[in-house]
């Protein structure tokens, strides 16, 4: 399990590892604010297709066969962006990485659990779902500290090194077994979602973890900017360890033990997550440091517990064979979060100024978080007939 979850987390770093190079590409090819939203957000649209038909296709595929392709991919996207001297080169480095991270993600946790003992399930999808928090945080904090310190070719050696811990992953897959069962059948392409549990599904794990992710995505495009206002700072590497205090923080808190009720938790989580939002736009209307750092911690604190309770009830409410399909559908919630920030400030940007953006965007957020706590009554009730049975 420790190999794989090294992947895991290898893997995880890949697919944010660019955040931090942003504004490097911005200036070097003089890309419009559009063209970097576009850049940002094509890497998820590829990767909820892509995503969707492997969760349905890969047990039948082979699991292990798929995450070796994947890494493959995830290589040629790499070596994509070392040769790249136009911007196409990058729209396409980010279509590859997208379909690359879509199709890990979409057998890496039925490949995690068939190494598992049923007993140690939850164990195990508690301990993936923290690695990919982690190597989420870890994928800029390297990358910007790779491009502050060592000013050797900045649009090249972050990927160096990237390539070679892609290579790790590689190597350490073949040393992994098969894991495959013969039974295994070709699915039908859908989110595959048991009727008993639907709107459980789409109430309390859907629409949480899609707005960790919402929440998640316009922190990560307006940090840049605060690290230039707030902090008063050109830093390139402070904006990827804010990123990783953000991702990495929220998934070590993931071990702190209360609440150990994942009903209280999930309804501190979400609190905490809105909270943690309206802080940091305060911070940049005020240009508070304290505020801004206070509310990257506690929105830390919630999407990591958040993500951690709504993994926890994907991989426990289905049976176990419906597991990796619905936990395939739990990532398409959280990918769908991701597409909906560029979208959505690009497009209330065109009738309102960037503050009233966002102001909207964290009152849909709010608006979620009630409704989550309003279900998470129904829910309570739900979750303790299904445990006891």
């Amino acid at each position: 399990m420790r190999r794989t979850l090294f992947i895991v987390l290898l893997m995880s770093c890949g697919a944010t590892y660019i955040s931090s190079l942003f504004p490097v590409y911005g200036e070097h090819y003089k890309l419009s604010s559009l063209e970097i939203t576009i850049l940002f957000a094509v890497y998820a649209a590829i990767l909820l297709p892509t995503l969707l038909i492997v969760g349905a296709r890969g047990s039948y595929w082979g699991l292990k066969k798929v995450m070796r392709i994947s890494i493959w991919l995830s290589i040629a996207s790499t070596l994509l962006f070392i040769a790249s001297t136009d911007v196409w080169m990058l729209y396409v480095a980010r279509i590859l990485e997208g379909i690359a991270y879509g199709a890990f993600t979409g057998v890496a946790s039925g490949f995690l659990l068939k190494q598992t003992a049923a007993d140690k399930a939850g164990t195990a999808l508690k301990l993936s779902g923290a690695t990919v928090n982690i190597g989420f945080g870890l994928g800029p904090a390297v990358s910007g500290l790779i491009i502050q310190y060592l000013h050797a070719q900045p649009l090249r050696m972050p990927f160096w090194i990237l390539l070679g811990l892609l290579l790790i992953s590689l190597v350490l897959l073949e040393f992994l077994p098969k894991q495959e069962d013969p039974n295994d059948q070709k699915h039908k392409i859908s989110l595959g979602i048991p009727h008993n549990i639907r709107s459980q599904f789409w109430s309390f794990i859907g629409l949480p973890i899609f707005t960790v992710f919402t929440l998640g995505g316009v922190v990560l495009s307006l940090i840049p900017s605060f690290v230039k206002h707030v902090l008063h700072s050109s830093n390139l590497s402070i904006s990827g360890l804010l990123i990783l205090l953000l991702l990495g923080g929220g998934a070590l808190m993931q071990f702190f033990p209360w609440p150990l009720n994942p009903v209280t938790r999930m309804r501190m989580s979400v609190l905490a997550l809105t909270i943690g939002s309206w802080l940091i736009f305060f911070s940049g209307q005020t240009l508070i440091l304290p505020m801004l750092w206070s509310g990257i911690f506690i929105q830390g604190i919630g999407a990591g517990w958040t993500f951690q309770v709504a993994l926890r009830f994907a991989g426990q409410l289905p049976k176990p064979e419906e597991r990796p399909r619905v936990i395939s559908a739990f990532y398409m919630c959280a990918y769908a979060g991701f597409i909906a920030p560029p979208v959505a400030v690009g497009v209330l940007t065109v009738f309102f100024s960037l503050n009233t953006s966002l102001v909207i965007i964290n009152l849909f957020a709010a608006l979620i978080v009630i409704y989550v706590l309003i279900f998470s009554i129904r829910f309570k009730q739900f979750y303790s007939k299904h445990t006891s049975a």
